[in-house]
């Protein structure tokens, strides 16, 4: 399964909700932004096996990143917005991206990454662009709604803590198969928490992490909704369930 499914067959269902600005995002929305990205990440030389960096808060631009880096065969390495900026340093040249995105939520560790990065094929910032970034939105609408010629499924590579040294990520080879193949845990999800279409699933906590990056993106391979909080709060997460 994949949102592109969903895309075709309920094309104005919800696929994630943000919970404080109440953003709705339709699968015929990620599935066209996922595309758009796809695009330009082609367009910018990466191709299958290559990787991409997101340091980024939870916000709506967030899955359509990850999704366009799925369906273009690429590495996603989700970056904890948490940490500083030698850290993020060391992250993204160790998992080796050719692209950077990331957000004025954190622009100020962005900026200081600016001289000290390897020089890449894209740092690109959402919700605005400071000195050294490019303007996410105006990027994406610039490209095509349409799949990539030579889609194949790509993979999260995602990182340790590092509170025995340095984090550690794991580049697991490359399925190489078709973008909609079933792994295992869409099988375990399924099968013991019992996601399908039906489900809406509240996710409070960072999407940098495995658990919740994972899990949003299994239910929305099986067409459920995912209502993200930007941020945690007790009170308003016991409101919306």
């Amino acid at each position: 399964m994949h949102p592109y499914i969903h895309a075709a067959n309920h094309p104005e269902k919800p696929a994630y909700i943000m919970a404080a600005s109440q953003e709705v995002v339709t699968y015929k929305q990620l599935n066209e932004r996922s595309n758009q990205i796809a695009h330009l990440l082609r367009a910018r030389g990466l191709k299958q096996g290559d990787g991409i960096a997101v340091y980024m808060e939870n916000n709506a631009q967030y899955f359509e990143i990850c999704w366009a880096a799925q369906r273009a065969g690429l590495y996603f390495t989700c970056i904890s917005y948490r940490l500083t900026t030698p850290e993020v340093d060391y992250i993204v040249r160790d998992c080796k991206a050719r692209a950077f995105f990331t957000s004025e939520y954190v622009k100020d560790v962005a900026a200081e990454l600016v001289p000290i990065l390897p020089e890449l094929e894209a740092m690109i910032m959402v919700n605005g662009a400071i000195d050294g970034y490019e303007d996410y939105l105006p990027l994406r609408d610039a490209q095509p709604t349409t799949p990539i010629a030579d889609e194949t499924r790509g993979l999260d590579m995602l990182y340790s803590s590092g509170t025995t040294g340095r984090p550690k990520g794991i580049r697991r080879p490359l399925p190489g198969d078709a973008i909609d193949a079933t792994d295992a845990l869409l099988g375990l999800v399924s099968l013991v928490y019992q996601f399908d279409e039906n489900t809406s699933y509240l996710s409070p906590a960072p999407l940098y992490h495995a658990a919740p990056l994972r899990y949003n993106m299994a239910v929305q391979q099986l067409g459920g909704t995912c209502i993200v909080m930007e941020n945690f709060d007790p009170e308003a997460a016991l409101a919306m369930i």
